[in-house]
């Protein structure tokens, strides 16, 4: 009884672009970066178990003034430590979570589109089409004002507009593999299309998806951020949007209130970019082999 040939992918995702990965200094600085921002999520709880938004101490005291409040505080006597950590928890939460809503349906619709082709492929994307003639960031708007925004729809609202991008990649991926031979061997052999689909062709399309995965975070994070400079945000949480524009109106009197969340934003956009550079670089098989 004959076998399926071995997709090439998997290894080169697990062992050889891991060793590329660590040897590039831009990927390794974008992973220690993110490593720091997930620890700062993870202990913030611990560190600072009280409500970020409770008034501790007197208002606005400069960064290093007081050492049980080495950031400072805002004009409401806040800890900004208590509040940069806990916004690294939403803005985190918020950035993977819109991302795997938009990974979910992009490639489902991607990979339906691509393997089957015909009018499923002409139906679906003419709804992704839809989806891309409507800006983003206003969609999203549009939803949060029809509603009562808080963390849970804010994710939703950007991941239901950042599908389209990876339906379209899948697409494509996928309009390339299902003439390959471990696809054509699998039909052969009886396999139903779920199957192929999920166990063949998505790990051999993962390379383009991880490396557009990681800029898809970066852009929710930063819609989040703008949405709560917009007053737009949930008011029941802190992230790092909030303290930007909270602070906005005494920007020349007390600069750290914008500028320490401002630059907690900016670094991890950096590592996040830096990443997605250098898993670039790991995975693209063209640039792997120079």
């Amino acid at each position: 009884m004959s076998t399926l040939p071995t997709p090439v992918t998997l290894p080169f995702v697990s062992h050889r672009a891991l060793r590329q990965l660590l040897r590039n200094p831009a990927g390794v600085a974008g992973l220690m970066i993110l490593l720091l921002v997930v620890v700062m999520a993870l202990t913030a709880p611990w560190l600072y178990p009280g409500d970020p938004l409770d008034m501790v101490a007197s208002p606005l005291l400069p960064p290093g003034a007081d050492r049980a409040w080495p950031l400072g505080t805002d004009a409401m006597g806040r800890d900004l430590s208590a509040a940069i950590f806990h916004g690294a928890r939403v803005s985190l939460l918020i950035g993977v979570g819109a991302t795997l809503t938009g990974l979910i349906a992009g490639m489902l619709i991607g990979g339906l589109s691509g393997y089957f082709g015909g009018l499923t492929d002409n139906i679906l994307m003419r709804i992704t089409t839809l989806f891309q003639t409507m800006p983003a960031f206003l969609l999203v708007i549009i939803i949060l004002a029809i509603s009562t925004p808080s963390a849970e729809l804010i994710t939703l609202s950007i991941g239901v507009t950042t599908w389209p991008t990876i339906a379209r990649l899948v697409r494509a991926e996928f309009r390339s593999l299902r003439e390959s031979d471990f696809v054509l061997a699998a039909r052969c052999q009886g396999f139903s299309a779920w199957h192929i689909m999920t166990r063949e062709m998505l790990p051999n399309a993962l390379p383009a998806i991880l490396v557009t995965a990681s800029v898809m975070v970066a852009s929710a994070i930063l819609m989040e951020a703008a949405l709560s400079f917009l007053g737009l945000g949930d008011p029941n949480v802190v992230s790092w949007g909030f303290l930007i524009g909270s602070g906005r109106e005494m920007l020349r009197t007390a600069w750290y209130l914008t500028a320490e969340p401002g630059l907690a934003l900016v670094i991890t956009l950096l590592g996040l970019n830096l990443l997605g550079d250098a898993l670039n670089d790991a995975l693209n098989p063209r640039l792997r082999e120079r």
